[in-house]
Order: structure tokens, then C-alpha cells, then sequence
């Protein structure tokens, strides 16, 4: 493919993708209301998974359809390969998804899907574009985004909408890293919410799905749809890709293997392995995120992302055994987060790695404190175990991947997690820690990007992680915060191209610049 002229995801934004989202939407109707007129594309088209020769792209129909697919390098699309169709069909809920390859590698990348009704070929819809750039073969500067914690504690789409998605937006990022709790299936939406300074708060839209928690495959689902019903999340989604981590709340809240549903009124269906498959099939059928064939519900993956980028992509919530205290004294299922296999695939991956910067995406982060029972401060939910000692429990797993770094070599690793909701940086200093055999390493936290803000956590000493920054709620202002307080944030991380220092910002939905650190590169001997 050949190389388009330069310009501006924003341009394309306002020229094409806005208004092809607009048109298409369609909301208030519901699916067969409008039988005899054209389809709609229901939720605006979103990419992910993007490296330097392949993406994902993903859409979603109103009605059985055959989704013809155009990619272009140019936003004219004089130059389209057309690719042969996907059907629409109701035992996908009506997505689909398709992995684009042979791509140039940095080169803006143009698709535009048109739906023909299965049952009324002459019945063609109007077309929906997007966009996104693979990544480099060579050392360019790259720019991405990350967050987490979607639609929680009750706070959905307002009059505002979700502006943390729009702010993102305008700094262009490559590509945007959702850290997990992508949707609150436990957490049901109410019309109105009252707010402790007299004023409401009044979800704009809120559907049946979102009226109860999740159980059923159906309701899983329209939990991925409601958040795709916000114009900003739709905007950013067609000019961006978005690579999906998931934890617990795309599920129910801490769940693992000793979650018991039993005296929790809302759930008929009280079976955690039952509700983390009907999850598990949502999240892969209404995110871009890859099919690993060896393994087709996984969520760890590598994304190669050029020369000065790898991304790792942990998954602590399927293979963890049952929360507990987390006092184990050796690495056992039961005191396993990432588990065997993982860590293994990790470690290899890492080795292997030639980027200069491995980020390692992590659902959850290493130090700070997340209990299972918040109210009593019992049990791990996270990794740490809160003794402030030698590594036990979950803690043991961490130890042992910080200490093959540091024996194989491995340079420049960063951490990026959410979960917490709050923003803050922490330096893990093997100097001021319990277990030392590491090499020193920064984790960034980020988060909500619209859910209600909590914090701040204590940390836990084992790994020695000193509080470089932080922004959470105070006392004053107590906790679950609603989006409209502020206190919502993300992340934005600049690798330049020549020099390869890593720059992180700590960012609110303002746009507000809360926190900023350069990181120069270790070079290999």
C-alpha cells in the first residue's frame, strides 16, 4: 500500500468519522422497528490490537447483514482493496470483527464497512469509516493513552458524557490502553443519583441491561453496548485503538474461585465459573482484541510495537487462586495470580524482547493494598497482602519475575495499572524493600477514566514502592466521587524517537497536567 499525505486524526474526526457515526447511529430505534428500511450500523466501529502489519477492526449490526469491508491508505479511498464480506448474525449478538493484515507499517490506515440486509439485498446501509496507524518499523516518536474503570458505582452517561474519552482524543495517541474494568457488570445504573451538595446527578441514558447486574450472555453484552452509546467513547474509538485488558468488574466484584454469590440477593444465577464464561465470550465478541488460537478466551498477549516498544498484556484475574490472607510461604495454585503458564510466557517473551521499552500492562497494581473485604482490611484481593514483609502469597510470583529480570538483564521495564481509582507514581526501590533481589522500576497508576473516584490505598513495603505522586480524594471529600467532581483521570506516555526517553503525565479530564516524568533509557552492554 502506499504512503497517504499527512494530516491530523482530528481532521479526520471532524471530515469523516464524526459524521458517519452521527448518521448511522440510530439509537432511539430499536432493532427491527425499521424492517423495511436500510441497516444501521448500531455502535460506530472501533480497531485494536494494532502492530506494525496487522489490526483488528469491529462493528455491529442492527439486523442480520453482510458487512463489506474497504481498507485504504488514503481518506478518499481512491485506492480501497476490498475484502470479502462478514456476516452479521444473531449468535454474535450481531458483532464482528476482522483482523486486517499485510499492512504497511506506519501508515495510516482508512476502513470503511457498508451492510446489506440478509433478507432485503437491496436494503444497503450508509457506510461508517475509521482510522488508525500501525506501528513503526523504525524509531519514530509514539504517543499513547491509558486508563481504567468504566461506568462504575452507578455514574453513566450524563449530559456531559464520558469526557475523559474526549480529552484522550485530543492529544492524538497511537493507541490507547484500557487497564481493565472496561465495563461494571455488577454495577446497575439508576436514573438519578442524589449528591451530597443538594444537586443531582441524572444518568441520560440508561438501558434494561444496565437496570440489573449481569447474568445471562444477552445481559453481558448490553453492558459492552451501553458504554458505546456515548458519543465521546464512539469519537475516540474511530480515530484510535484501543488494546482491552479486563479484572474483575467485567464480571463481579472480586471474583476468583472463592467468590461466593450466595447471599447476594441480586444474582439468580450464583455460579462464578458459569458468569466469568458468559463474560469471558462478551468481552472477546465486543472488543478488537485478538483470538489466540492455542487458547481462544485468553487475555495476555504481547503487542509488538515497534523498535522502542513492546507492550505485555497480564491477565491476574483468570488464573489467580482463591482470594485469601495471602500468607503462603511457597508459590502453590492457591497462591497464584498470574499462574504458571503465564509467568512463563512472560518471562520468554521479555527475554526475547528487542524494544527498548517493555511496558508491562497490568490489571492490578504490585504495592498498593486492595483488600477482598474492604471493611474488616481482610484478605488479598490484589497482590499485596498488606504485612509489609517478605514476599508470601500472591507476592511470591512477583518476586520470582522481578528476580529473573534482573538476572537475565532485562532493561527498562515500566509498569501501568488502574483498578484503584485514583492517579499516582511509584518508584520501587529494592533499598527501602523487604524482598531486594530486583532492579529499581517505576509503576503508574491511572484511573477512573468515568467511574466514581476512591483512594487513596496504603502500600505495601515487600517491594519497597516510595509514593512519587499521587491525586485521590481527601478526607473531606470522602469517597465515590462522581465524574462531575473532576477527579477523573488518565495517563499519556511519549517515547521519543531519537533519544527514547520515556515521558509519563498524570492527566485529569480537564486536561489538566498533575504529574510529569522523563525517563532516560538503559542501554544494553
Amino acid at each position: 500500500m502506499t504512503r497517504s499525505a499527512p494530516f491530523t486524526r482530528r481532521s479526520f474526526l471532524v471530515s469523516t468519522g464524526a459524521v458517519a457515526l452521527t448518521a448511522a447511529s440510530g439509537f432511539a430505534l430499536p432493532s427491527y422497528s425499521r424492517a423495511n428500511a436500510r441497516p444501521v450500523f448500531t455502535h460506530g466501529v472501533q480497531s485494536g490490537d494494532v502492530d506494525a502489519t496487522t489490526g483488528m477492526i469491529w462493528t455491529r449490526t442492527d439486523r442480520p447483514a453482510r458487512v463489506s469491508i474497504e481498507v485504504s491508505t488514503t481518506e478518499s479511498f481512491t485506492d480501497a482493496i476490498k475484502l470479502p464480506p462478514l456476516n452479521a448474525f444473531p449468535d454474535s449478538d450481531l458483532a464482528v470483527k476482522q483482523l486486517l493484515t499485510d499492512l504497511a507499517s506506519d501508515q495510516d490506515i482508512f476502513y470503511r464497512l457498508t451492510a446489506v440486509d440478509l433478507s432485503d439485498l437491496n436494503a444497503v446501509s450508509e457506510p461508517v469509516v475509521g482510522r488508525f496507524k500501525t506501528a513503526p518499523m523504525t524509531k519514530r516518536n509514539i504517543r499513547f493513552a491509558w486508563s481504567g474503570d468504566t461506568v462504575g458505582q452507578g455514574w453513566g452517561i450524563d449530559e456531559t458524557g464520558m469526557k475523559t474519552y474526549a480529552t484522550i482524543a485530543r492529544h492524538e495517541p497511537d493507541f490507547f490502553l484500557h487497564s481493565g474494568d472496561t465495563i461494571y457488570a455488577d454495577g446497575p445504573l439508576v436514573d438519578e443519583v442524589d449528591l451530597k451538595d443538594g444537586t443531582k446527578w441524572k444518568n441520560r441514558i440508561v438501558t434494561d441491561e444496565k437496570r440489573k447486574v449481569a447474568e445471562t450472555l444477552d445481559e453481558y453484552r448490553g453492558q459492552w453496548k451501553y458504554n458505546l452509546l456515548d458519543d465521546h467513547v464512539r469519537a475516540l474509538n474511530a480515530i484510535c485503538p484501543t488494546f482491552f485488558q479486563w479484572d474483575d468488574h467485567e464480571v463481579t466484584n472480586n471474583w476468583s474461585s472463592s467468590r461466593s454469590l450466595a447471599a447476594d440477593d441480586r444474582y439468580e444465577e450464583k455460579s462464578i465459573a458459569l458468569l466469568s464464561a458468559r463474560a469471558g465470550r462478551a468481552f472477546h465478541e465486543m472488543t478488537p482484541i485478538r483470538y489466540t488460537p492455542a487458547e481462544p478466551g485468553r487475555v495476555y498477549r504481547k503487542i509488538a510495537y515497534g523498535p522502542l516498544l513492546d507492550v505485555f498484556f497480564l491477565d491476574l484475574r483468570s488464573y489467580r487462586g482463591p482470594n485469601g490472607p495471602g500468607m503462603e510461604e511457597t508459590i502453590t495454585p492457591d497462591a497464584s495470580i498470574l499462574g504458571e503458564r503465564q509467568v512463563r510466557w512472560l518471562k520468554q517473551e521479555l527475554l526475547n524482547s528487542k524494544a527498548t521499552w517493555k511496558v508491562i500492562a497490568s490489571d492490578m497494581p504490585l504495592g498498593v493494598i486492595v483488600w477482598d473485604n474492604a471493611k474488616e482490611k481482610k484478605g488479598a484481593e490484589a497482590i499485596a497482602n498488606g504485612d509489609n514483609g517478605p514476599a508470601k502469597g500472591r507476592e511470591l510470583e512477583i518476586a520470582d519475575l522481578l528476580r529473573f529480570i534482573k538476572s537475565a538483564g532485562i532493561r527498562n521495564t515500566a509498569w501501568f495499572t488502574a483498578d484503584v481509582h485514583y492517579t499516582a507514581a511509584h518508584y520501587y526501590n529494592p533499598e527501602k524493600a523487604q524482598f531486594q533481589d530486583f532492579e529499581p522500576f517505576w509503576e503508574f497508576v491511572s484511573g477512573p477514566i468515568h467511574a466514581g473516584t476512591f483512594g487513596p490505598n496504603d502500600l505495601d513495603q515487600t517491594f519497597g514502592p516510595e509514593l512519587r505522586f499521587i491525586k485521590a480524594p481527601t478526607a473531606e471529600q470522602g469517597q465515590n466521587l462522581p465524574p462531575s467532581a473532576g477527579l477523573q483521570f488518565f495517563g499519556l506516555v511519549d517515547i521519543d524517537g531519537v533519544s527514547g526517553q520515556m515521558t509519563v503525565r498524570l492527566m485529569d479530564r480537564e486536561n489538566i497536567e498533575l504529574y510529569k516524568v522523563t525517563l532516560d533509557p538503559v542501554r544494553s552492554i
